[in-house]
């Protein structure tokens, strides 16, 4: 959707005839006394008058606006950028895990100093921050393909520049680094387990809808439930089908859900203040921006006793590309092939300071993508079916293309029986056609028409309509062959200049060498999916971390039944990981977990009828007049 949007390469424009609406909100109110048209304005009340202040426009204020044509909301897109994740290391030190103090307490002990540095993290100190990364397998996979090295490996590379001894901390004013470097593979597992309870549900309830809460965080999603992780057919959805809102899933995405996690655990039961965790997400795309812009997505859902006075902080306070990433490393004079391949030692690594918190951010085995059935987007749609076949045994799991490649659907059938039925869609143009035929049929207004009647032509469309309508779960994406080819991926025409910068490859001199079409980049693509599916059973993936630690971080749980597990991973491991977090932070688990959506509208700007001009209009509109 925003391919072109980053910070070095921002050319982006207003369609000529629409302009920026909000500086309209910044002009001073009309006076009741300058009614009069005869007025002479003195020197002095010219004098006294304030001209208004600029207008301040930020990436909120794009998203929660329709007056603007781009091709995505976030012209100040430099605020999220490997610029800005300089400059913060530059302004702020790394604070020391406040939890290590000398008497062994997991507790924090308020103003103590370690290492000579004092943190004063329940105090009102801002000289220094907390900092966290994500990263997600999709951009790992992107550079794996460029370093060819394999998706561990490429995980291990970025860690070790985010954390590591020779990585961001040799360079910058203050030394600052990376606490933590977090696989948002683990978050994503409490997220399809939490995806595929809410299907369960949804097709279990028939309680109508109430008028007003469509995009409510507390409303069960209408059949077919589409996915919520794409940020790019999300805000499609809010500002142009706003009939779509029911059908959205509710659920964060593994992105947001972290940013959740480390600042509400931090916070509510460690006593350090949002504002001194700041999160960086490493995504595929640039739409991510968007999403960690969202004022759903920040500490007033979940902070308890929230200072209405206080600005709310977000979950996710900066996302970069795999691209901005590679110039990230440029920028620190590092260069990034030559960073180790190993992970980090259990001495340079700092336990989160919930032990079973800490096991699940950090399982001693590195998460696996999922098979190349279950496609490049995470896994939702495949992992729901899984779900419903571990709960059916003898079912299976049938595949069929549709219209083209980015158009699948899937079926679980047990003889004769369709038991669930699903589908894929990626890409824009085949989400429009998506849409189009989840909108509702409009009654007719002539005399004697039929109520609900489709004006789609002839009865292949209408059947086609109510065939999307029987299934349970839809995956969307906004990009064609989904996440891997996000925006902010490396694309085939960029892939020699990195190499030859990281000094793989030597300059061709004077030789012209064609330029990569869409071939090459469909070809490029096809190494990426393979580093993103390739197999796990390096030496690379085994972290070294303490050997006594289980699989996915959780806890052993002796009644499990086959059914529980799902793809390897337990439903009710993950749920009592859940549970926990919500036990120590005191938030409810629909507030950490799920998020709401809203119809983008904004009369900013607009002028306003009068009841008699839309009574008038009403009138028209029905074939009526005075």
């Amino acid at each position: 959707m925003s391919a072109i949007l980053s910070a070095d390469d921002l050319n982006d424009f207003i369609s000529p005839g629409v302009a920026c609406i909000k500086p309209i909100e910044t002009l001073p109110a009309k006076s009741e006394d300058s009614n009069n048209p005869y007025e002479v304005t003195t020197e002095d009340k010219a004098a006294a008058s304030q001209p208004p202040p600029p207008a301040s426009i930020s990436l909120t204020d794009c998203l929660a606006c329709s007056g603007c044509v781009t091709s995505a909301e976030a012209v100040l897109v430099t605020l999220q950028s490997h610029t800005e994740v300089l400059t913060t290391l530059d302004t702020y030190r790394s604070l020391k895990a406040p939890w290590h103090a000398q008497n062994g307490s997991n507790g924090l002990t308020n103003g103590h100093t370690y290492n000579g540095t004092s943190n004063e993290v329940n105090g009102h100190s801002h000289e220094g921050k907390l900092f966290v990364a994500s990263v997600s397998p999709q951009a790992r996979a992107s550079l794996a393909a460029v370093f060819n090295v394999s998706e561990a490996a490429a995980g291990n590379m970025i860690t070790q520049l985010l954390s590591g001894p020779s990585g961001l901390r040799t360079g910058g004013h203050q030394g600052s680094d990376f606490t933590w470097v977090i696989d948002t593979n683990v978050l994503r597992e409490a997220c399809l387990v939490a995806a595929a309870d809410e299907v369960a549900i949804a097709l279990g309830s028939d309680a109508p809808m109430k008028p007003g809460a469509e995009g409510a965080i507390d409303t069960t999603p209408k059949q077919p439930i589409l996915t919520s992780a794409c940020p790019g057919w999300i805000c499609y959805a809010e500002k142009t089908h706003p009939y779509i809102l029911p059908h959205l899933s509710r659920l964060k995405s593994p992105q947001a859900l972290t940013g959740t996690l480390v600042k509400s655990v931090l916070s509510q039961r460690y006593g350090v203040s949002p504002s001194q965790v700041w999160h960086v997400a490493i995504m595929p795309c640039f739409d991510k921006k968007l999403e960690a812009s969202r004022s759903e997505l920040t500490s007033t859902a979940w902070l308890a006793n929230h200072d209405t006075s206080e600005d709310p902080v977000r979950d996710v306070d900066c996302v970069i590309t795999a691209r901005e990433l590679l110039q990230l490393a440029s920028a620190r004079g590092i260069n990034f092939n030559s960073l180790p391949r190993i992970p980090l030692s259990t001495s340079e690594r700092t336990p989160f300071p919930d032990p079973k918190l800490d096991s699940l951010l950090f399982p001693s085995l590195r998460q696996k993508n999922q098979d190349a059935v279950a496609g490049p987007s995470g896994g939702y749609l495949y992992h729901i079916l899984q779900t419903y076949q571990a709960q059916n045994p003898g079912s299976s799991i049938t595949v069929s293309r549709g219209r083209n490649a980015d158009v699948v659907e899937y079926s679980l059938v047990q003889g004769s029986e369709t038991i669930i039925r699903a589908a894929r869609f990626y890409g824009f143009r085949n989400i429009q056609n998506l849409v189009r035929r989840l909108k509702p049929a409009k009654a007719s207004r002539l005399p004697g028409g039929r109520t609900g009647v489709s004006r789609r032509p002839g009865a292949a469309g209408a059947a086609a309509g109510e065939g999307v309508k029987e299934y349970a779960y839809v995956e969307v994406m906004a990009c064609p062959g989904g996440c891997t080819n996000g925006g902010g991926q490396v694309k085939v025409t960029e892939v020699e200049d990195v190499r030859i910068a990281e000094g793989l490859e030597q300059p061709n001199g004077d030789v012209m060498a064609p330029k990569p079409g869409p071939k090459e980049q469909k070809e490029w693509l096809a190494k990426v999916d393979e580093a993103y599916f390739s197999a796990s059973d390096s030496e690379e993936d085994r972290l070294d971390l303490d050997g006594d630690r289980e699989l996915n971080g959780v806890q052993t749980n002796e009644h499990s039944t086959d059914n529980d597990v799902v793809n390897g991973n337990s439903r009710t491991k993950i749920k009592d990981v859940m549970d926990h977090w919500s036990a120590i932070t005191g938030v409810d688990p629909q507030k950490l977990l799920y998020t709401s959506y809203r119809k983008v509208e904004s009369d900013v700007g607009k002028k306003k009828q009068s009841d008699m001009e839309r009574v008038a209009g009403l009138a028209v509109t029905v074939g009526g007049g005075w």
